[in-house]
């Protein structure tokens, strides 16, 4: 390109990001710096999503650090937000909450949805109850909010909990739509739900599964390969 400009290097840094190629993102961030090129608010967005999604947390934290002290640019909601879902991923959930503490301005459901996230992977339900419990006064309709409380007490045993959730979304008329796969096949559309699977697709898959099982070459895995492809379509 003859003329680089900030969209131009953001996008790229994006796309890098998106690929979860954050070391690359990195290296083109510092390159448009370097050339005087002025990041602005989309670019620490970027940036920032790039270091979260590839566990760059030191990096993150220093770029965050830059926004207003080097390139006078101040941190919004989405800014806030997106250092959260990095310390989160990386379990400084402690961390995390105090950089919501800091927020000059009031955190809104996609941070406290950040926060969220943070805590399922982590198992964190101390934390995680105060997330989910903002996004109920903030999204009240939002079932998946629900079923991820609901995920981080079953992980940690806590059955009762767990059921006075459901209970709590079958009182609010709640409905969680299952995940759902479309595959086609010689003009015919197949909806794959999770956990519910037609028995003749199940009678399809199992014989294609056989077929494959007599061409692997690693036949000592066969009884566990085949045991674990039971178990995924639920024969």
């Amino acid at each position: 390109m003859k003329v680089r400009n900030v969209v131009s290097w953001s996008t790229l840094i994006s796309s890098y990001g998106v690929h979860g190629m954050g070391k690359e993102a990195l290296r083109i961030y510092d390159e448009m710096v370097s050339r005087g090129v002025k990041p602005n608010c989309i670019t620490f967005i970027s940036i920032l999503s790039s270091c979260s999604h590839s566990g760059l947390v030191n990096d993150g934290r220093r770029i965050f650090e830059s926004m207003s002290k080097v390139h006078d640019v101040e941190p919004t909601a989405d800014h806030y937000a997106c250092m959260v879902d990095l310390l989160g991923r990386a379990g400084a959930i402690e961390e995390a909450v105090g950089i919501i503490r800091k927020m000059p301005m009031e955190p809104g459901a996609s941070l406290w949805g950040a926060l969220l996230s943070a805590c399922a992977i982590h198992n964190n339900v101390d934390v995680g109850e105060v997330a989910a419990y903002k996004l109920f006064e903030l999204e009240e309709s939002n079932a998946s909010n629900y079923v991820t409380l609901c995920g981080i007490y079953d992980a940690i045993g806590r059955s009762d909990s767990v059921a006075g959730i459901r209970s709590r979304m079958r009182e609010l008329g709640m409905v969680k739509t299952p995940g759902c796969s479309w595959v086609h096949v010689k003009g015919r559309a197949h909806a794959f739900y999770q956990g519910c699977i037609p028995r003749y697709l199940r009678r399809q898959m199992l014989w294609v599964l056989g077929h494959l099982l007599e061409d692997m070459a690693a036949s000592e895995y066969e009884d566990e390969y085949l045991s674990m492809c039971y178990e995924i379509i639920g024969y």
